[in-house]
């Protein structure tokens, strides 16, 4: 995900093209070895990067720009507010959207809240998403390309063929079984 945001000329800790701030380690080797193509070429958009997210909001605090964020500092919200009020205030139609694990700070109910929000951007036609997610909500997205990179190739799967859905089918259908076999056997 960090080569694509690299491409598109994203900081790669996370942010736009307008965001410069110093981040150790953030850069992307695998960048100088992929080709991009799409049209029409979109510039704008925005690489949230969740293990980096603090980084950014610090960033934000810096510039002085947290009233892009619903009117706060994101460091005054909850991780979950933080990152809707992002979603809410800085995706707009227009763009394209990387997001590496976006459900870290989102509560299953947040969940739902960010699918409203993606579904809404995404009925434009104008935005592209690409997410990397191990929840099996986001992953329940209508329509969503599913790509696994398990066992070294690349390849499109159904919803139900995740190891995220089948896993957590299973737990929720079989909770007791489950629990009893992992933590007693």
């Amino acid at each position: 995900m960090e080569a694509v945001a690299d491409k598109c000329g994203f900081h790669t800790a996370g942010g736009g093209r307008n965001n410069t701030y110093d981040v150790e380690a953030s850069e992307s080797a695998l960048g100088d070895y992929i080709r991009l193509s799409w049209l029409p070429k979109v510039t704008s958009g925005f690489f949230l990067r969740a293990e980096s997210f603090y980084n950014f909001a610090s960033h934000i605090d810096a510039v002085g720009a947290a009233d892009s964020y619903g009117g706060q500092s994101l460091h005054n919200q909850s991780h979950g507010e933080s990152f809707l009020s992002l979603f809410l205030n800085r995706f707009h139609k227009k763009a394209i959207y990387l997001l590496d694990e976006p459900e870290a700070a989102l509560s299953p109910q947040r969940q739902l809240s960010f699918l409203r929000i993606l579904h809404d951007l995404s009925a434009s036609g104008e935005c592209q998403f690409i997410i990397a997610t191990h929840s099996p909500i986001l992953l329940g997205y209508p329509g969503a390309s599913i790509l696994s990179f398990d066992d070294g190739d690349i390849q499109e799967i159904d919803y139900e063929d995740t190891d995220h859905y089948q896993i957590t089918s299973y737990f929720l259908k079989h909770r007791e079984k489950f629990l009893k076999k992992i933590l007693e056997d």
